[in-house]
């Protein structure tokens, strides 16, 4: 299993708003912090938004936020906000499935459960798990980009 780099912003997002959860972040600040394009972070943010997990105040002095406290938002539900699917094989797909062996494969309720099990441990943590199982306070990483 592979995430898309839009999953994994968005949760990179959220753990920089968690960590510094007392001010505003630009768009730019959290491109600069992780060394990312700042258009896909207006996306992911949007995704974000769009889902209730991040505010978003427009103009000079507007920013990101996070919209609840890190203990109420689940991974499990960022990931799947931010994944377009979770097919995992061709098969997963009716209208784009070209296997010959479809009707007859053993594997595709194999990849289904493996999926669900996988969703199943996210929905386990939340944001403040996340920040809780830092090894290092996740704001000092982030000092020069937010000075």
């Amino acid at each position: 299993m592979h995430l898309t780099l839009h999953a994994d912003y968005s949760l990179r997002v959220l753990l920089y708003l968690a960590a510094r959860p007392d001010r505003l972040a630009s768009t730019q600040e959290l491109a600069d912090a992780y060394g990312i394009s700042k258009h896909h972070l207006v996306r992911v943010v949007q995704t974000l938004a769009g889902e209730g997990l991040v505010d978003v105040r427009a103009g000079r002095a507007g920013g990101v936020t996070l919209a609840r406290p890190p203990a109420d938002i689940h991974v499990g539900r960022v990931v799947r906000a931010a994944e377009p699917d979770f097919d995992l094989v061709e098969c997963f797909d009716k209208e784009r499935n070209t296997c010959p062996i479809a009707p007859a494969c053993g594997l595709k309720g194999v990849l289904r459960d493996a999926r669900e099990a996988f969703l199943a441990v996210l929905d386990r943590y939340t944001l403040a798990d996340l920040m809780g199982r830092s090894r290092k306070d996740l704001a000092d990483l982030f000092l020069p980009a937010a000075s």
